[in-house]
């Protein structure tokens, strides 16, 4: 799988880490930006994520997902396989 996935975290964010247990168990990489503390890192997500400021928000090849939820709903509906072989 090649898509380039990544996701803003908090380290003690339980969602974040379903969210993560749940892309390691599809065995894809992905770049984690821990945002612990960090304004602008906070600051540059919420541009990112049409606002939101909640973590994790998760981007697969720059188009914004959404959280855990809305990436948990993506695996239900079978389509985060289809999305993650897209380059």
């Amino acid at each position: 799988m090649s898509a380039k996935i990544e996701i803003y975290t908090w380290s003690t964010c339980p969602f974040c880490n379903r969210a993560k247990a749940l892309l390691n168990q599809k065995q894809v990489e992905f770049i984690e930006y821990c945002i612990d503390g960090d304004r602008e890192g906070k600051m540059k997500m919420s541009e990112r994520a049409n606002g939101r400021t909640s973590v994790p928000q998760i981007f697969i090849n720059n188009n914004h997902i959404g959280g855990c939820d809305d990436l948990l709903e993506i695996n239900e509906r079978g389509e985060l396989d289809k999305i993650l072989q897209e380059n």
